[in-house]
């Protein structure tokens, strides 16, 4: 499912290019090899020298193709395609270190402007963003599938101050069924590096409910993103996945247990800076491993006070983030989950601090993106050793040998998710055929109506001339009842609508409506611009 650096590829397409600009890496690295300098030839025949005969099969194909061009001359090339492309591009854990990722962090208080800036772009119609501690993914519907890509490239190197040419190693690239079975699949946990840890769900949900104030969280998106929902619960309810504790705070609390001597955490002296749900779950597994005492620092007292309510036998030091310095001093292990997009712990804040208490090291386990602890910190010149999200992987091997069975069991349920989704949106595929067909009756409707109240002459009263067109009206009512019900189903039931979408194709050939389909089709996305 993920597709790193360029290797762009998804399932579905090759990329080689948006506008010759990607290519396979493969491909790429022979072409440099070949061509090492700009200066030297490359060593390709020219068509004197080379020649192909091409096959009379190929040559009619080459010729109904232009005929075709020529007779959808003055359209707009991208109204070809019915249906605009569900994208999915950004990098997650799995392909790009905590140092890239931070830089591309995404503050929920800024979704609304990233999605509105998005949409600002002329080829990308929907937007969505995805932005957690492990990942940045963002969802769009795309006009253009390679100018949509191009954009949100563009979007992301200008919203992250990183050059292009050091994102693109890093990206996955997904489309349409492998786009929305990805996000299925993030909602399920099966893409996390605790694998069926829960708060990605509840990350997920955040998006959906933020989108529901943004304008450019369209149709598509809020269809995809309420099925990812659907899909993410009926997961954790259904299988097995999420039994005993899967999260990254408690992938955290595990990794400090391991790393602490003797005795470890019933002895050693904890600091957590940040009072969210982070540091809730991190308290909670904390305290199953015997530790008892806990220093909690946050921005509001407020929030640190009613943290330490939920947990009487932990015993609590709350403090304000100006007491930082002093609670690092007294610590051997501190966690920092805060929201601070700025280091907090750096080699200013450690210099003249004694020995930690337990055995001189302090132990610092950052789950936070943006990191909030310098990574340049070293036991030898320190006295500190760091931990971040990246590191917790040698923890999550283990406990994801045992879901194996859990996984395969959570993949067959999203793959009936995914069905009713794509049934769902291709269901939409009618709507610009049904206001098309209804366009042109109500057009010819108009124009006979004319031409018979003209035929009439003045002597028509205006009570009869309203009855004549009603008269009209009701008669391409009547006659569009049931083009209207064959066109017209739920999407939950894929068979109805690939027999829905068979009557569409029937109908446009029928009432001859491709043009109008696809002059719709360029209104509503013209609309939603």
């Amino acid at each position: 499912m993920q597709t790193a650096g360029l290797g762009l590829q998804s399932r579905n397409d090759m990329l080689c290019g948006v506008s010759g600009q990607w290519t396979c890496p493969q491909a790429f690295t022979a072409l440099r090899q070949a061509r090492p300098g700009r200066s030297r030839a490359c060593n390709v025949r020219s068509s004197a020298e080379f020649s192909v005969s091409l096959p009379a099969s190929h040559l009619q194909s080459s010729q109904r193709a232009l005929q075709m061009l020529k007779a959808t001359k003055g359209l707009n090339r991208y109204a070809m395609e019915k249906k605009s492309s569900i994208i999915a591009i950004g990098l997650t854990i799995h392909s790009a270190p905590v140092e890239l990722r931070e830089k591309l962090a995404v503050p929920e208080a800024e979704w609304p402007r990233a999605i509105a800036e998005l949409c600002s772009y002329p080829h990308i119609e929907e937007a969505a963003v995805l932005s957690t501690c492990n990942r940045l993914e963002i969802y769009l519907v795309g006009l253009s599938f390679h100018r949509g890509v191009r954009e949100v490239e563009d979007w992301l190197s200008r919203a992250s101050g990183v050059p292009l040419a050091d994102l693109r190693p890093h990206l996955f690239l997904l489309r349409d069924r492998d786009a929305t079975g990805h996000l299925l699949r993030v909602s399920a946990g099966l893409d996390s590096l605790v694998l069926g840890e829960g708060q990605i769900l509840s990350q997920v949900k955040q998006v959906y409910k933020v989108g529901q104030a943004c304008p450019g969280f369209g149709r598509h998106l809020n269809g995809l993103f309420k099925q990812a929902v659907t899909a993410g619960k009926r997961v954790r309810t259904e299988t097995s996945i999420s039994a005993g504790a899967v999260s990254v705070s408690s992938a955290a609390a595990e990794l400090a247990a391991l790393k602490l001597p003797a005795p470890g955490l019933p002895a050693a002296r904890v600091c957590i800076v940040g009072a969210g749900k982070m540091s809730r779950l991190l308290v909670k597994h904390l305290a199953s491993k015997g530790c008892g005492r806990v220093t909690l620092l946050n921005r509001s007292l407020a929030r640190a006070e009613a943290l330490a309510a939920e947990f009487p036998d932990v015993e609590f030091q709350l403090g304000l983030m100006p007491t930082l310095r002093d609670a690092v001093a007294a610590a051997d292990l501190v966690f920092t989950a805060s929201g601070s997009e700025e280091v907090l712990v750096g080699r200013e804040l450690l210099e003249g601090l004694p020995p930690a208490p337990l055995d001189g090291v302090r132990r610092f386990v950052d789950i936070s993106v943006p990191r909030n602890v310098a990574g340049d910190l070293t036991p030898a010149r320190d006295a500190a050793e760091v931990f971040n999200v990246d590191h917790l992987r040698e923890v999550v091997a283990a406990n994801s040998a045992g879901r194996a069975r859990a996984a395969a069991e959570a993949e067959e349920l999203l793959t009936g998710e995914q069905a009713a989704f794509e049934a769902w949106r291709d269901s939409l595929e009618t709507v610009p055929t049904i206001k098309a067909l209804r366009s042109k009756a109500e057009a010819i409707r108009a124009l006979e109506l004319e031409k018979t109240l003209a035929r009439l002459g003045e002597g028509m009263t205006n009570k009869q001339k309203k009855a004549v067109e009603d008269l009209t009206k009701s008669i391409v009512n009547k006659l569009l009842h049931g083009p209207m019900t064959a066109l017209r189903c739920d999407g939950a039931d894929p068979g109805a609508v690939s027999q829905t979408l068979a009557n569409m194709e029937a109908l446009e050939r029928m009432f001859d409506l491709a043009a109008s389909t696809q002059e719709a089709i360029l209104a509503a996305a013209a609309a939603r611009k």
